[in-house]
């Protein structure tokens, strides 16, 4: 690249894509010495999931050689599970290996994938499920005639049988067997070997910014008690009576703050989740420019991969917008699911944030192709945070519990600088995690024992959230402060979403 290209004459874009460039290979030959440190899976999820998943949901169907391809793909599964055990066996050999938690995880994922038909008795197994539903699909369309359909279907039970289920049962046997070597209370990862240089790693590569672990700490104490000031006022308006400790109780068991934990009341949360995104959607022109051209659903999440207290998560579309962007939502406990939460979460999910920033992203033109699909977390995450404020600003929260709710979704992200650091850099137990996060946040219990698996898991990755809020915020004030009443809403939100996601020294 340095011969090719004489960087003082690219044009301001360029210089960026090539400074984009630069810090990306930079940035991995910083990872290379820790590459066998990463867990084979997290709280979040693993690949013995989500490559079902990706079948199910991503692939897509439309010609008999679609579905060959879906058929082919089902034996690439399982030479990739093979490989991520070998990855996960060198590990172990290093003593790097996850919580016990994780591990049993992981079993129970797996065996939800080879549940059930054609491996045994009971009701299809998920991928069984999904190829007959797309067979069926090709049939009725008239793609395909009756013998073909039949060929086909016959061709996914070899292949299930015979590839994928070989590499599940390996996969699942040498977690059963190697789960006794690991730790059955959870540690940080200082604990490994190298561990206090891997999570360093880990903040550099999560926030783009050269922050110490202790650094990423106190900044998390100053923003949890600059927003414990703003809860008490919340609370001081619903006139409740008693301090904020009883007020995050009350908030986390009343059950004027949930729905029933039936199938009317996933129903019934869905349809007002998908009324927040309609409003909003309605009063995204005042505020942008460029607008996104890829629809959203909003979707439960699958039964083999759902959770109780999982996070929601948002699954981008494809470039041309043949499929579109997706919210997902964990709703097997219900309980876990708090009222006050939900209009923030899909503020941060949807519009105007994941879904917004990540098509915005991949639409854009005249860049390279590697930017349209860049992610930086402290970039996505904190837009999608940044997204949740500035949805007050655009005259969403009416009700004051779900605006207590947007200050708890900010809490939590500056308890993650607090809880993340805390296990990791200062020896904080599991419970010592969960219980600060009790202490200053109405989030229901299930979900925090949730969160604090997910960093056990995800070392790093939960501070870039807030970190990269705080420089988007610095730098719209900046920007105001510079233009003064010359400043553009609208332009500054192009300018943040017109180049796709950037580290955040280049978005500065």
């Amino acid at each position: 690249m340095k011969d090719q290209f004489d960087y003082d004459k690219l044009t301001p874009a360029g210089k960026e894509s090539y400074d984009l460039w630069v810090h990306q290979y930079e940035q991995e030959k910083a990872n290379q010495p820790f590459w066998d440190y990463s867990y084979f899976a997290s709280e979040l999820g693993g690949p013995e999931a989500q490559f079902p998943t990706f079948l199910i949901n991503q692939h897509k169907v439309d010609t008999e050689q679609d579905m060959r391809d879906y058929i082919a793909r089902i034996g690439g599964i399982s030479k990739a599970l093979g490989q991520l055990l070998e990855r996960a066996q060198g590990s172990a050999k290093k003593d790097i290996r996850p919580p016990q938690f994780a591990y049993d995880l992981a079993i129970e994922r797996a065996q939800k994938v080879t549940s059930g038909q054609p491996f045994g008795d009971g009701d299809d197994a998920p991928l069984m499920g999904d190829a007959k539903k797309k067979i069926a699909a090709l049939k009725e369309a008239g793609t395909i005639d009756d013998a073909t359909a039949k060929d086909l279907q016959a061709q996914v039970e070899k292949a299930l049988t015979g590839e994928l289920k070989p590499s599940y049962d390996a996969y699942i046997a040498w977690l059963q067997e190697d789960r006794v070597n690991a730790d059955e209370e959870p540690k940080g990862v200082s604990e490994l070997p190298d561990g206090d240089s891997f999570y360093n790693n880990r903040l550099a590569n999560y926030t783009t910014l050269p922050l110490t672990a202790e650094e990423v700490h106190q900044i998390g104490l100053d923003e949890v008690a600059r927003i414990r000031k703003e809860m008490e006022a919340i609370k001081d308006k619903v006139g409740f009576d008693g301090d904020l400790t009883e007020f995050f109780a009350f908030i986390r068991t009343d059950d004027q703050f949930y729905y029933p934990n039936t199938d009317e009341g996933r129903k019934e949360y869905l349809e007002e989740t998908q009324g927040f995104i309609d409003d909003i959607h309605k009063k995204l022109p005042e505020y942008f420019g460029i607008l996104p051209k890829a629809g959203l659903e909003v979707k439960r999440v699958e039964a083999f991969r759902e959770g109780p207290g999982g996070a929601q998560h948002y699954v981008p579309g494809t470039p041309d917008g043949s499929r579109p962007g997706t919210y997902y939502v964990h709703m097997s406990d219900m309980s876990a699911l708090s009222t006050t939460d939900m209009e923030t979460v899909t503020y941060h999910e949807a519009i105007p944030g994941h879904h917004m920033q990540i098509s915005i992203a991949q639409e854009l033109e005249g860049i390279p192709q590697f930017r349209t699909q860049a992610h930086f977390t402290p970039y996505v995450e904190g837009w999608a945070l940044y997204s949740e404020k500035l949805s007050k600003e655009m005259g969403q929260f009416q009700d004051p519990y779900k605006d207590f709710g947007r200050l708890t979704a900010e809490m939590w992200r500056a308890i993650r600088l607090v809880v993340d650091t805390g296990m990791h850099a200062k020896g904080w137990s599991q419970d010592q995690a969960v219980q600060y996060f009790l202490d200053n946040s109405a989030i229901p219990e299930g979900a925090v024992r949730s969160e604090v698996r997910r960093y056990l898991t995800v070392p790093g990755q939960a501070t870039s959230y807030k970190i990269g809020m705080l420089k988007i915020e610095e730098l719209r004030g900046q920007a105001e402060d510079a233009l003064g009443d010359k400043f553009d809403i609208r332009a500054f939100h192009d300018t943040v979403l017109g180049g796709g996601a950037l580290p955040l020294p280049l978005l500065e």
